[in-house]
């Protein structure tokens, strides 16, 4: 590899004859600090002091006098001084944690450009009075009360600086403003002793300033990392900001020229591959890695793994192959993409909405399938997680409450914590996640699991960080105030990696990698939206003024990470770009505009190859799943047909043979779920149910006008009582069951007003209700016995005539039940209604001995149009011996189908 740039820098610095023991050097990060230090150990010839390394807002802060203090302190003074304001109705604190932050990155914009707040806020006040939405003259307090915080903005702002600057406590912005008040004083004690500033590239208005006093003053030096092939083309981004510096600082027009590296164009190897879809790219890594590792001319301590997308940190860790032996990751996983996160946002959930019914079911099953709930839950003498999550959805309880609990908490003081009896406080609440976090520290000890035990100590550190905020502020009170506040700590906050950091392969996020050097560089997520970022425009300063003012637009936040992109590339000997080839809204968009710079750029093209990694994958037709029988299936199909075949089965089969195999075959019946809104099958036993219950009274009477009118009180009544029966956890005073609860007592009101219809002009008499039916079918090739069963909903006599009745809920049309061809019954599942009703026909008349049938069904979906009666033949409606034996043949047909070891089950398109 080239002589890296802090190398360089060193370099040049000795042959200066410079005395680095009394240098202070000023880098962007502290990352590059050690780095530098590593350098210069191996530069020096003997022992020196070591000298000053800083930080620039280290630096800027020893200027200023100031404190830097944390985004979330910043926000509760910001919060506290916009509640005093004379805003007459100032917004609560979840939802100022909304825009509060945005607020507060513009006040830190305009600081560190040293924007007076005059000017900047009054402008902006000004606009937002032109774009408001009231056509009328005068405005409505609605728009009043939205133009108050942009007319208050100013008087904010002057409280918020004045209350930092009394508590000696500043943002960056700020604190760069106060530090260019102040650069005489700092330069009068500080005047003899070199300070030098390395690497730097977008520089804000305050900290430009700063480094030219020094520059200036004869006492400071700057390293810009900058190649010739950047700084001297006008329009590449790369060199977008120095080349500013170049032009228009004072000490360039007449003091010193600008120096730039010449390493870019140097030969080197630019693989750039595309992958489909973001852990994809972590997988190719890894095997790029375990490639790389294989040839030994490799050194991994000379290698990066840039993130531009931080998220994929966690797959990245699982992919790095086991074969190399040291890694060092200089970025933090941030607190919020931790299971641990979602354990403690899950009990906020449930805490924060508890109600007089209890706790809402979800809630309680996205708690209570956490995995550090499951360890907790077995920490007892009861594992209580999986029986009281199988519980809620066996018995459908929509609401859980503390009564139900009291069964499943045996010597699990976990249960109480995490599901308190009364509503509890903010502060509560923190103390309840202590309590848990406690105990979980006592599992995680006994099983030596050192990564858990780090994660829960960092909670542990943030509750109690927690504890210290609503010790001090008076405005969250709620648990959805607090919300927001936990978000924001998870998401500043972050869990960290401790390793080497001067040695082994370095995984890093983007800004980690300033000033530092890679012989073999590989990053990933280089595409449109994150690498460059594009337009995020999360500002409440329009891009005009921006524009106005100098402040920086998505234009420079581009120019930077671009700057970091070339940066990066520019003295590694071997490139691995990769990007996402499958581009939508979370993972970015089409590749970067950078990949295609380099594929288009002459003078780098011939070092850069291009290609697709994309699994092999060999498409061939689907092929439908067959089954053959063999003697165990065999055995259960004979078993299965001795205890009876129902129409429901055998119209399955026809449906899809696979069907048949799964569902009536080895009983793998829907998942248990808890019914939210009602399930079809659930909708329907309760219709049955209460026509059952409605018209048991009336069996075997001649219904009338007057008895079946005297049926339509009850309906309210029994209708609720299987609501409870079948649906026990659900309240039918409101909500969607109220609405199910209407509709079926409606449908019910209907149905007897056709009953009622129906009576004047014909005699019906009420036979049976919901029979149980079973007969012996001979079928002489079988030799072991066939059963049909099957429950018939209703039998009645129709002016003398037996009719059979089928109850459905769903839709049915008229056509299902007509027949023109007899194949079709057992071909096509559209006749699956005709099969059923002819099923319930044979059922009846071999147990009654009657050849002379009326079948039909009620579709409580188009009651409107009555009875759909079977007919076959020219709407001949009467099953007669001749019907009946026809459809017994063509029965007996597809059972001898079924039971044939030699005919394989073969799955159909359904």
């Amino acid at each position: 590899m080239h002589q890296s740039f802090l190398e360089y820098v060193l370099s040049d610095l000795q042959n200066k004859g410079t005395d680095f023991s009394e240098c202070t050097f000023v880098l962007p990060s502290k990352r590059s600090g050690t780095f530098l230090k590593k350098h210069l150990a191996n530069t020096l010839t003997k022992n020196i002091f070591s000298p000053d390394i800083q930080s620039i807002q280290d630096f800027i802060a020893d200027i200023s006098g100031m404190e830097q203090t944390s985004n979330l302190d910043l926000l509760l003074v910001l919060y506290e001084v916009y509640k005093d304001s004379p805003i007459e109705e100032p917004d609560d604190f979840p939802s100022f944690l909304k825009w509060g932050q945005t607020l507060l990155q513009d006040f830190n914009e305009m600081d560190g450009y040293l924007i007076p707040a005059h000017d900047l806020l009054n402008y902006l006040s000004a606009i937002k009075e032109i774009s408001h939405w009231s056509v009328k003259k005068e405005k409505t307090e609605l728009v009043q009360n939205y133009l108050q915080l942009w007319n208050k903005l100013e008087t904010i702002y002057n409280a918020f600086s004045k209350t930092l600057k009394e508590q000696k406590r500043a943002y960056q912005g700020l604190m760069a403003k106060i530090a260019v008040s102040r650069l005489e004083d700092y330069s009068q004690n500080h005047n003899t002793k070199p300070i030098i500033f390395v690497g730097f590239n977008a520089l804000t208005t305050a900290e430009s300033k700063i480094v030219q006093h020094f520059l200036e003053l004869g006492n400071g030096q700057v390293y810009w990392d900058i190649d010739s092939y950047f700084l001297d083309d006008p329009v590449h981004d790369a060199g977008l900001f120095i080349r500013n510096y170049q032009r228009n600082w004072p000490y360039y027009k007449n003091k010193a020229s600008l120096k730039p590296q010449h390493n870019f164009l140097s030969s080197k190897k630019i693989l750039i591959t595309g992958v489909p879809k973001s852990i994809s790219q972590t997988k190719y890594v890894g095997q790029l890695l375990h490639e790389l590792n294989s040839n030994s001319a490799i050194d991994f301590s000379k290698t990066a793994v840039v993130l531009a997308d931080e998220s994929l940190l966690s797959p990245m860790l699982q992919a790095v192959p086991p074969s190399i032996n040291a890694t060092n990751i200089t970025m933090g996983l941030p607190l919020n993409k931790t299971v641990l996160y979602s354990f403690f946002m899950a009990l906020l959930e449930l805490n924060a909405n508890t109600s007089e019914r209890g706790w809402f079911y979800k809630y309680v099953l996205e708690l209570i399938s956490n995995p550090y709930c499951l360890t907790l839950s077995t920490s007892g003498a009861k594992d209580f997680a999986p029986i009281l999550a199988k519980d809620i959805k066996e018995q459908n309880w929509l609401y859980v409450t503390t009564s139900v609990l009291t069964k499943y908490a045996e010597d699990n003081s976990a249960l109480e914590t995490l599901f308190p009896k009364e509503p509890i406080s903010v502060l509560q609440w923190t103390n309840n996640c202590l309590l848990l976090i406690d105990r979980l520290k006592n599992i995680f000890q006994e099983e030596k699991n050192a990564l858990e035990l780090e994660q829960v100590y960092r909670f542990y550190t943030l509750f109690n960080q927690l504890k210290d905020y609503l010790a001090h502020v008076d405005f969250i009170t709620e648990l959805k105030s607090i919300k927001n506040l936990f978000k924001q700590l998870t998401s500043m906050e972050t869990l960290d990696f401790i390793g080497e950091p001067l040695s082994g392969l370095q995984i890093m996020g983007m800004l980690e990698s300033r000033n530092l050097d890679f012989e073999t560089v590989i990053i990933t997520s280089v595409n449109e939206g994150i690498l460059p970022s594009g337009k995020m425009n999360n500002s409440f300063i329009p891009f005009d003024v921006k524009r106005d003012y100098d402040l920086p637009t998505y234009k420079e936040k581009d120019a930077i990470y671009v700057y970091h992109f070339y940066r990066l590339i520019q003295r590694a000997k071997n490139v691995y770009i990769i990007y996402n080839t499958e581009p939508d809204v979370l993972e970015g968009g089409e590749k970067s505009r950078l990949i295609s710079q380099l594929l288009t750029d002459e003078n780098i093209a011939p070092f850069v190859t291009h290609t697709i990694a994309a699994p092999h994958a060999h498409i061939t037709p689907a092929q439908p799943l067959e089954i053959n029988k063999g003697s165990l299936l065999i055995d259960d199909i004979i078993a299965f047909a001795h205890s009876g075949f129902s129409p429901t089965s055998l119209t399955n089969y026809v449906r899809n043979p696979i069907d048949f195999y799964t569902r009536n075959i080895l009983k793998i019946n829907d998942l248990d779920e808890v019914e939210e809104n009602i399930a079809a099958n659930t909708f329907g036993t309760i219709v049955h149910d209460s026509l059952e219950e409605l018209y048991t009274p009336l069996l075997g009477t001649t219904l009338s006008k007057e008895n079946v009118a005297a049926l339509k009180p009850k309906i309210s009544a029994i209708v609720k009582g299987h609501f409870q029966k079948n649906l026990s956890g659900v309240d039918i005073s409101k909500g969607k069951f109220l609405l199910v609860y209407n509709v079926i007592c409606k449908y019910l009101e209907n149905f007897i007003d056709i009953e009622i219809k129906e009576l004047q002009n014909h005699t019906v008499k009420l036979l049976a209700l919901e029979e149980k039916y079973d007969v012996q079918l001979h079928i002489p090739e079988l030799d072991f016995p066939v059963k049909l069963k099957g429950t018939l909903d209703r039998v009645d006599e129709f002016d003398g005539i037996t009719r059979i009745i089928d109850y459905k809920t769903g839709k049915v049309e008229s056509k299902n039940v007509k027949l023109t061809d007899w194949e079709e019954l057992i071909t096509n599942y559209d006749k699956s209604k005709a099969f059923q009703l002819l099923c319930y026909a044979l059922l009846y008349s071999k147990k009654h001995d009657t050849n002379s049938l009326l079948a039909g069904i009620y579709s409580f979906k188009n009651l409107g149009q009555g009875l759909f009666s079977f007919s076959q033949d020219k709407n001949n409606t009467l099953i007669d011996a001749e019907v009946l034996s026809t459809f017994e043949g063509y029965l007996k047909q597809l059972i001898l189908e079924i039971c044939n070891p030699d005919n394989p089950l073969i799955e159909k398109a359904v």
